[in-house]
């Protein structure tokens, strides 16, 4: 391949994105960031036909427009008393950002520092508790680093593992985090004590990358893949189609 034409890592992102909505069926999928955007948008074009989109805010739409151009064919309209309704059962899985996020998926995006007193105040707990009891919850991370991968969450938004299976049946029934997704690769919870491991890097980072810019012991399998390569056609439809101009580079520099 022409090294002009190579995969960037924000492409191989965009990938490990779109995967995580792979066998979904008919679904909404809620993707929160630029490049869970275009994954979002990616896996519907591809494998994954059947999953719902929104244009982001109140309309369901039936195309998949480019980043930042007006869905042409709406489809229905999703009020947010609607969205709940998907959300408490089940039919939604979303992919949300994490200023905090520890070896059992605990998440936070509320606060820096002691919650009376934070140094930082962020978004607040928006629906994160909600999302993650009831619905699949995965999360994208643009810039992968021990302040952000900790060892404990500053305030708990998203509920993890330990935290779930603490609370009992009622907290784990629908409690589900498919994936972490970010800049150096793909991480998940299949262990035997749900913690973090690393899944698959992407191409151009190293083991040791990965473990120097996380903050807990993180499980690594002796033998690490790395994150698939996409297709020419996923590359045409990523670079022609769904992000012409290029935005997904400036969430992942090169």
């Amino acid at each position: 391949m022409n090294p002009a034409n190579a995969t960037t890592r924000a492409e191989y992102c965009v990938v490990a994105c779109a995967e995580a909505w792979r066998g979904a069926g008919e679904i909404l999928a809620s993707p929160m960031g630029t490049v869970p955007t275009i994954g979002a948008r990616l896996a519907k074009l591809t494998f994954a036909p059947d999953l719902l989109l929104t244009d982001g805010e109140a309309l369901l739409i039936g195309d998949v427009p480019a980043v930042g151009a007006a869905a042409e064919v709406v489809e229905g309209w999703l009020p947010y008393r609607q969205h709940l309704a998907l959300v408490a059962t089940g039919r939604r899985h979303v992919m949300m950002g994490a200023s905090q996020i520890d070896r059992h998926g605990n998440q936070n995006i509320s606060c820096i520092g002691d919650w009376a007193h934070p140094t930082r105040q962020l978004l607040g707990v928006r629906g994160a508790p909600v999302n993650t009891l009831n619905n699949p919850t995965s999360y994208w991370v643009r810039k992968h680093s021990p302040r952000v991968f900790v060892a404990h969450v500053d305030m708990v938004c998203g509920v993890g593992y330990d935290r779930a299976a603490a609370a009992g049946p009622s907290a784990t029934r629908y409690h589900r985090i498919p994936e972490v997704v970010s800049n150096l690769g793909v991480f998940d919870f299949a262990t035997p004590d749900r913690t973090m491991r690393l899944r698959c890097l992407h191409p151009g980072v190293t083991v040791e990358q990965v473990v120097a810019a996380t903050g807990f012991p993180l499980t690594v399998p002796d033998e690490v893949p790395y994150t698939r390569e996409p297709t020419a056609g996923e590359l045409r439809l990523i670079r022609e189609v769904i992000d012409p101009g290029g935005v997904r580079d400036r969430e992942v520099p090169a």
